[in-house]
């Protein structure tokens, strides 16, 4: 095993003010105290569990702590006393340094998951409210039991995977000051907790404290940074830090290039995207299923639907299967620039492969039928779902009440609007100014009036434009009355400023 100054050697040379580790002594045993450590250790080392329960319920602090430290050596009976005691001896008979050297036992036995479990059930539920005083507890007992750095990067690893975020940095940063750096795992747990928790900042960060510290990264370390940079918008440090991958000595894996592939379609860069893909063939990986869909999905969504469905068949010719996922995805893309038939197609080669077809894709399908104004289909597959096992939900309702809307149907689209609410389901804004306007295109007032109250009960505010184009249709129309109780009830919603209500009704 290392040494302490062996083991501390790499953080002293990132952080020389290390601070030393005190020297601590507990008194020695005297009197009835030394007579019960001396019975119960008899025991112990015998086996003898029924003679110790008479003595478990004089178990103090002093006592758990004495008992202990003479087992130190044998981290089986140790554990099996400490566990005993825990449900024999009363309450008081453990301290936070009864429980830390129980760490430092099985720590130094190389005992991680036992040492974990113990900081979970025991050592957090005792420390809610401070790190430090925990930190001190097994700093005060390391060496009275000749201990390891180990059990400090324990510490750190445990919090990080209980997501206590603010104790685990607490942790390492005590560590730093004390000349201690976790492990690379322990570090890694950390940054995905980070992750996991939307804090992309704080991971960046700690990745640039690791490197103070010295503490070499592996591919899990960097693919985790490239997340964090791509989550904080940094796409371009991404992409450098992918290139100082192979001088690290970490090549860059599918889930590297992925990542910046996913990034990179979100911000609509899809070209660049693309080359990342032709990048990540050239040294030698192989695009995964999640690395196409990525790209469908991304030129999808910039209307690009010539390299969408070229990509789509760059899949298939890489032997690999487009799922549900990709065929929803390019179904929609084809709805959205208004190619039903594509999107048809598309349905049918679905069914015929045998690839599940489920709501997404009929939604998919009922928003490009109602883009094009075919309705009457649109209804047709919404009756098809029942014998689906599939049921309409609040996406379902709104493309339908969109297709009745570009039919000028405002009747139509205000039905399907109460059917929608009663199924439990709440428009969205665009749904809202969607029926509005088109109320007032048929000059229907009272109708856009009455999904305007709606939406002020709901507290979503209406696009001022259209707004003022409501108020002034109502005040044409000579709907007076209605005009002043929609300028009512706007201001007291305080959803729009009032000097533009005025000024639309005026």
């Amino acid at each position: 095993m290392k040494s302490l100054a062996s083991a501390r050697r790499l953080s002293a040379a990132a952080f020389p003010a290390a601070l030393p580790i005190p020297f601590h002594s507990i008194p020695d045993s005297r009197g009835r105290d030394h007579d019960f450590i001396s019975v119960a250790h008899s025991h112990l080392l015998h086996g003898d569990w029924e003679a110790l329960n008479a003595l478990a319920p004089s178990l103090t602090p002093f006592r758990t702590t004495h008992i202990l430290l003479r087992l130190r050596h044998d981290p089986i009976l140790s554990l099996e006393f400490y566990r005993w005691s825990l449900t024999h001896g009363p309450p008081a008979a453990h301290s936070l340094d009864t429980h830390a050297i129980v760490l430092h036992i099985v720590t130094k036995s190389c005992r991680y998951t036992v040492a974990d479990r113990i900081f979970r059930q025991n050592v957090v539920p005792r420390t809610q409210n401070s790190t430090s005083e925990l930190f001190d507890a097994v700093l005060r007992t390391y060496r009275l039991c000749d201990s390891s750095p180990a059990v400090f990067d324990s510490m750190f690893k445990s919090y990080s995977h209980e997501r206590k975020l603010r104790k685990a940095s607490e942790t390492f940063r005590l560590m730093r000051d004390y000349g201690f750096s976790p492990k690379l795992k322990s570090c890694n747990a950390f940054l995905s907790s980070l992750l996991d928790r939307g804090r992309a900042d704080v991971a960046v960060a700690f990745h640039r404290e690791m490197q103070r510290c010295r503490i070499s990264p592996n591919v899990y370390t960097l693919n985790m940074v490239i997340s964090a940079l791509c989550k904080l918008g940094k796409s371009e440090q991404a992409i450098c830090l992918l290139e100082r991958m192979e001088a690290i000595g970490c090549s860059p894996t599918v889930v590297s290039f992925n990542t910046l592939i996913d990034a990179h379609c979100k911000k609509g860069i899809t070209d660049l995207a693309s080359k990342l893909k032709n990048t990540m063939i050239s040294k030698g990986l192989r695009p995964t299923e999640v690395t196409y869909n990525t790209l469908i999905h991304g030129f999808c969504k910039e209307g690009k639907m010539r390299e969408a469905y070229r990509c789509f068949r760059e899949m298939k010719a890489a032997q690999l299967k487009p799922n549900t996922i990709t065929y929803n995805t390019l179904i929609n893309g084809y709805s959205g620039v208004d190619d039903i038939e594509k999107g048809s197609r598309l349905y049918e080669e679905m069914v015929t492969n045998g690839i599940e077809v489920d709501l997404v894709t009929y939604n998919a399908l009922i928003k490009g039928l109602c883009n094009v104004g075919e309705t009457k289909k649109a209804a047709c597959l919404v009756k098809e779902l029942n014998g689906k096992n599939l049921a309409p939900n609040g996406m379902t309702y709104a493309a339908l009440i969109a297709g009745q809307c570009r039919r000028k149907n405002s009747e139509r689209a205000l039905e399907l609007y109460k059917a929608m609410n009663r199924r439990g389901f709440t428009p969205d804004g665009d749904t809202f100014e969607l029926l509005i306007s088109t109320f007032c295109e048929n000059d229907d007032f009272e109708g856009a009036a009455e999904v305007l109250k709606e939406m002020a009960r709901r507290r979503m505010a209406l696009d001022e434009a259209l707004l003022a184009r409501l108020l002034e249709g109502i005040s044409a129309s000579g709907k007076t009355r209605l005009a002043s109780e929609l300028q009512s009830i706007l201001v007291g919603t305080r959803l729009v400023p009032e000097e533009t209500i005025c000024k639309a009704g005026s």
